[in-house]
């Protein structure tokens, strides 16, 4: 097949033609175990017949009006984030690199507001995080090989270890405006931050008055067990992002914050065209209705149990892991020493025994499968992926 796209993606030897719930079939008939989850984004499977559903009825009603004006749909999102978190108010996007990059943008237009003439606009962020690809949001992240080749970059961006609490509160201070932090650093490694740092960084942006903006773009909307990450934790953000999963694969991005920090954006200071589609909410109400349940959260829980326990298993019976780790269904498989750097091959080793995975970063086999992935798919997983990693230590 002639690719027509421009070659910025390394497309997979597969075409995927269907899919239902955690499988997905090519155009030669081919099934695959789906524990890769688009990236984090198909949290309820494929073609979850509620969200079918829901898209069907909205798509029979209203597809898009415009900022001018609101809808229901966008409302109703907005109340059930509202309702079930720390927020006030919403800003509706369509991805994770637009609520973040809406999420830097409020901080220092509050700074602004709120500190005028006191230089305060510098953002605290964390090496190897990951926070989208506009041009503002690979700044902030702090992986050079991201951004390297689009200088010169926006200034006033300085980067820390992560988990490192000493390092935060050092860099932090009166010209700080946010501190910006993934509760589990996904792309570098499935990393989950310490309880002593996201409160080191609370206390760090209290005492200096910034503002801590927690990037759940991926650990977001059940991912790990709550609806946030960051909710297992007793610390409270300024500013939260969402997407991939707020969609269950209908493009849309959410920033949430308190209506203090909100205020600042006044009419006309920032927009998006298809920011609040009347069908990205109507979809993402149906999707939270099924993830903010107890059922769905004990679903998660118990299920990534069993999974780190099955890859645990494969870690200690083949030596291919030397580590695993996350928490719920994002989980992060660290090569082991004799296998450095070789995750993306033991990923395209899983495509050809009929398993679905990713990558973070060249030495984490990463999984981030439906919030409803049941037993069977489960373990046919794990047996795929102990034929895929056979073959590759027999190379």
């Amino acid at each position: 097949m002639h690719n027509y796209l421009t070659p910025n993606f390394t497309f997979a030897p597969i075409l995927p033609d269907h899919a239902q719930g955690s499988r997905v079939w090519d155009d030669n008939g081919q099934e695959y175990i789906d524990l890769a989850g688009g990236i984090a984004v198909n949290a309820l499977g494929h073609c979850h017949p509620v969200l079918i559903q829901a898209l069907t009825a909205q798509a029979h009603k209203l597809w898009h009006i415009s900022n001018i004006y609101t809808t229901q749909p966008a409302q109703d999102l907005a109340k059930r984030l509202v309702d079930n978190t720390f927020a006030e108010q919403v800003f509706f996007c369509n991805s994770g690199a637009e609520a973040n990059e809406a999420a830097f943008k409020l901080a220092r237009k509050y700074a602004r507001d709120h500190f005028a003439g006191t230089e305060k606009h510098e953002i605290i962020a964390c090496v190897n995080g990951f926070h989208g690809r506009t041009l503002f949001t690979v700044s902030v992240g702090g992986q050079p090989k991201y951004s390297n080749d689009f200088a010169p970059l926006p200034t006033g961006i300085k980067h820390i270890p992560f988990n490192d609490s000493s390092a935060i509160v050092a860099a932090v201070n009166d010209k700080t405006c946010a501190v910006v932090i993934e509760p589990i650093q996904g792309e570098s490694g499935v990393l989950p931050a310490t309880e002593e740092f996201l409160q080191a960084a609370r206390e760090a942006c209290d005492r200096h008055q910034a503002l801590l903006i927690f990037d759940e773009v991926q650990t977001g909307m059940g991912r790990t067990g709550k609806l946030f990450a960051h909710q297992y934790y007793d610390v409270q953000p300024d500013i939260v992002s969402s997407a991939k999963a707020l969609g269950c694969g209908i493009p849309i991005g959410a920033m949430l914050t308190t209506a203090q920090i909100g205020n600042s954006f006044t009419p006309g200071s920032h927009g998006s065209t298809f920011g609040g589609n009347p069908l990205a909410c109507a979809v993402g109400c149906a999707a939270f209705d099924i993830i903010n349940t107890p059922e769905t959260m004990q679903n998660v829980l118990q299920q990534g149990k069993k999974l780190q326990a099955g890859l645990q298993e494969l870690a200690e019976s083949t030596g291919v892991f030397s580590q695993v780790r996350g928490q719920g269904l994002l989980l992060g498989c660290a090569m082991s020493e004799a296998y450095s750097g070789k995750a993306a091959q033991l990923m395209q080793l899983a495509l050809q025994h009929g398993l679905l995975v990713l990558v973070a970063g060249n030495n984490v086999l990463r999984l981030a499968p439906s919030l409803l992935l049941s037993d069977a798919d489960l373990q046919a997983g794990l047996q795929r992926l102990k034929a895929a990693i056979t073959a590759f230590i027999h190379i």
